[in-house]
């Protein structure tokens, strides 16, 4: 069994995945016409806009904070090290170059998602909005049994091991630091995660909004502190890690392969980090309420998280530990220690219990993002009720406790091999639904150009046919939601009470 295991992972990230993330990213770049750089500011302006006034679905902001929850996590710490370690300097600049040309995957799986998501009712619910890769796979390819694939891979993998490593990671980072027992971290960290997952999405974002800001905006400070004291080597420093991408500086003794190795360790990291294109984030960017109330909007606010998560949050660790005078390339220390002792070397004794509490809400947001990934899952296979829900939570909470005691490596290669073939099944449905995608683009720039704000109207889509939830994208000249017809053939866009013959007020199909 270990060998198939093995096997599996092999072809999927020594070969499939590493060329295929990598080769999407840029195939997307060009199709959208190097939009996630040319049109930066719309990513902003996306998530400045006016919320949308719809219980059943969650704010833009609250689903950036959510996907960072799950993307921002111990790799932005340990596999930044790791990366500097086995690749050098160099490795950091082709991280960047990965997550350029990912924003416009995320872009685009999160459209996506947005466009296929469904109106659900659970049990004691007033309604949400349920979505994600296995929705597209189903309504937009029509092929539901290999959406059921994608959803029984994503919930073995996100949902229940990678949560078990997060624990690992928090309870080893406790014991360094401070000494805490692993038990008692771990059961600590299931009751924490209890109160939030047994609240549902709406309570997961809650909780994200705020606490997700805080965490990164903390570690920001910190390293904005780091560059302004060592304000003279950064230029030098930045310069340094694009000659050594490139070829034009000595990579150092202690890495064996040069560029190659560069290139190998920074898109391998920049990949595990930022999550583009493996189907994760789209779950929860089909939740969100998008403002403008157009598919294209969420797929900028996604686009964001891969931008926050690598061009900064990595570059950050990156930047530290190369200002350091305890970062040798090949060097023995690696991962968490390295950056411990980097910080250490900046700011003294509390650099490392930064680092380890940095690492206990980097982790623990993963925890409650994964999960809330692993419920779009459950919903798609039919067991999203209170009952079904109730057994993945008490489950979730048995592994954040177990993973916090021990490491198997079988188990976490098997969520290796799981989440390789759920990103081959998400890869494989973008490319296949990539016209959609620019379509959608194209409409959405057109209607700004216009000065309107972007409106998504199902009539101008009739390829889609029945296909999507038109009455989630209805909006009548009033905000109302949803079409009703009457005997007459009149149509009433429901909230305004108001009655029209105009399809377009209503956005629904053409007849």
């Amino acid at each position: 069994m270990n060998a198939i295991i093995d096997f599996l992972n092999t072809i999927f990230w020594g070969y499939v995945l590493i060329y295929g993330l990598l080769a999407v990213g840029v195939y997307f770049t060009i199709r959208l016409r190097f939009q996630q750089i040319l049109r930066f500011g719309e990513m902003f302006r996306v998530i400045t806009s006016a919320p949308e006034t719809d219980k059943e679905g969650i704010s833009p902001f609250q689903a950036l904070c959510t996907s960072l929850a799950s993307r921002v996590g111990t790799g932005n710490i340990a596999g930044v090290a790791v990366a500097l370690s086995l690749g050098g300097p160099g490795a950091i600049f082709w991280m960047w170059m990965v997550a350029l040309v990912g924003m416009a995957t995320a872009y685009s799986e999160s459209t996506l998602a947005q466009l296929y998501k469904v109106h659900e009712t659970p049990d004691g619910d007033s309604g949400v909005y349920r979505g994600g890769p296995a929705f597209y796979i189903a309504r937009g390819l029509g092929i539901p049994w290999l959406g059921g694939v994608f959803s029984v891979c994503l919930i073995l993998s996100f949902g229940l091991v990678f949560n078990a490593v997060q624990a690992n990671s928090i309870a080893d980072a406790m014991v360094g630091a401070f000494g805490v027992p692993k038990l008692a971290t771990g059961l600590a960290l299931a009751a924490l995660t209890a109160i939030v997952i047994f609240g549902g999405i709406r309570k997961i974002a809650t909780v994200a909004e705020y606490v997700v800001p805080f965490m990164a905006g903390g570690y920001l400070l910190v390293a904005l502190l780091v560059l302004v004291m060592n304000l003279g080597e950064v230029p030098a420093m930045l310069w340094h890690i694009v000659g050594n991408a490139l070829g034009f500086a000595e990579v150092g003794g202690g890495v064996v392969g040069g560029i190659a190795a560069a290139m190998l360790n920074g898109v391998k990291r920049g990949l595990f980090s930022n999550e583009a294109g493996m189907g994760s984030a789209p779950n929860i960017a089909a939740a969100a309420t998008p403002a403008p109330h157009h598919p294209s909007s969420q797929g900028f606010v996604q686009a964001l998280g891969v931008f926050i998560d690598t061009i900064l949050i990595c570059s950050c660790t990156a930047l530290m530990i190369l200002l350091s005078g305890v970062y040798v390339p090949g060097g023995e220390l690696t991962g968490t220690q390295l950056t411990q002792a980097a910080l250490a070397d900046h700011i003294g004794w509390v650099g490392p219990y930064f680092v380890a509490v940095a690492i206990f809400f980097f982790a623990f947001t993963s925890i409650i993002g994964n999960y809330a990934y692993s419920e779009m899952a459950m919903a798609f296979l039919g067991v999203g009720t209170t009952a079904g829900l109730m057994v993945l939570r008490c489950i979730v909470l048995l592994m954040v406790v177990w993973g916090a005691l021990q490491a198997v490596t079988t188990v976490f290669n098997t969520a290796d091999a799981s989440m390789g073939l759920m990103a081959t099944i998400n890869l494989i449905a973008i490319l296949a639904l990539s016209g959609t995608v620019v379509k959608l683009t194209r409409d959405y720039f057109a209607q700004r150009a216009q000065g309107i704000e972007p409106r998504f109207h199902g009539k101008d889509y009739p390829e889609l046919g029945d296909r999507i939830d038109y009455t989630i994208w209805t909006r009548d000249c009033r905000g109302g939601r949803g079409a009703q017809s009457r005997p007459n053939g009149e149509k009433r866009c429901t909230g305004s009470g108001a009655f029209c013959r105009n399809i377009r007020c209503c956005s629904s199909p053409a007849p």
